[in-house]
């Protein structure tokens, strides 16, 4: 798994001249160029032309530019991820991916591209596990608006019907060694619920968070990156372990606790996901 910092996915619609534009001024670490949700089958075609010349035309920085293609078996999915294979992508976002063998259909239809597949039904949930393990797929992403209405669910401010399908996609890309990143946040206007919920996530081991307004790349990076506090801790911790192999110590304590191995790997993860001041 790839320790560079992806906090904030940002979904745009791929026809949206201005807001394409912009994107290559924000600091989001992924930017999702989206030919599905966002797109009228009327302007699918346009969308992916735009979606193509803009991967095409560059200026994207450090940021991870990623397309959202149709789902599989939709009229226009074998276009888009020709355009995905064509364009200047980093990978290829997949919605509605509800099995293993599914996700095995969109690692081969994205050619070298990674797959970040969508955990957005039940049977993408109960499939997570196989889905993640899939090889070429680097990444799931939670779909909880569509999983919701699936549901018949009234989601409260702590997610609690969610709670079993958000930690399934943590526990289901942890075990294959992936990453996992939260659901949108809907309310724009929201910012105290988004970086609540933004924090939640965090709990939950969320590596990131997609997002669907630039307001939200901000708060949505400060969450999800260490503190100075946490940077400053993840040295000390390995100063003084380090320290206790070359002594010879036979154990190892810092702040009062004891220092195994996995504190250690934890703390080289956290400095590893600093990014430049």
């Amino acid at each position: 798994m790839s320790l560079r910092p992806r906090r904030s996915a940002l979904y745009l619609p791929a026809n949206r001249d201005s807001a394409v534009a912009k994107a290559r001024t924000l600091p989001a670490d992924c930017i999702i160029l989206d030919l599905e949700d966002a797109v009228q089958p009327d302007a699918k075609d346009a969308a992916r032309d735009k979606a193509l010349a803009a991967a095409n035309a560059g200026g994207w920085g450090d940021r991870e530019l990623l397309l959202r293609v149709n789902g599989l078996g939709m009229p226009w999915s074998a276009t888009d991820f020709a355009a995905a294979r064509a364009g200047g992508f980093a990978g290829v976002v997949v919605p509605k991916v509800d099995s293993a063998a599914m996700a095995a259909e969109a690692v081969a239809a994205a050619g070298d591209l990674p797959v970040w597949a969508m955990i957005e039904t039940p049977r993408g949930v109960l499939a997570a596990a196989g889905i993640a393990a899939v090889p070429g797929v680097i990444a799931l992403l939670a779909g909880m608006a569509d999983l919701a209405k699936d549901l018949h669910a009234r989601p409260d401010a702590a997610r609690t019907p969610l709670l079993y399908s958000l930690s399934a996609i943590v526990l289901a890309a942890r075990a294959a060694g992936i990453q996992a990143f939260d659901g949108v946040f809907t309310d724009i206007q929201d910012t105290a619920g988004f970086e609540a919920e933004a924090r939640h996530g965090l709990m939950l081991g969320f590596d990131g968070k997609s997002l669907i307004h630039p307001s939200q790349v901000d708060p949505c990076n400060r969450v999800f990156s260490p503190s100075a506090e946490d940077i400053a801790e993840a040295e000390g911790l390995i100063a003084a372990y380090e320290a206790g192999l070359a002594s010879g110590a036979g154990v190892t304590t810092f702040n009062g606790k004891m220092v195994e191995v996995l504190h250690v790997a934890e703390a080289r993860r956290i400095l590893a996901l600093q990014t430049p001041a």
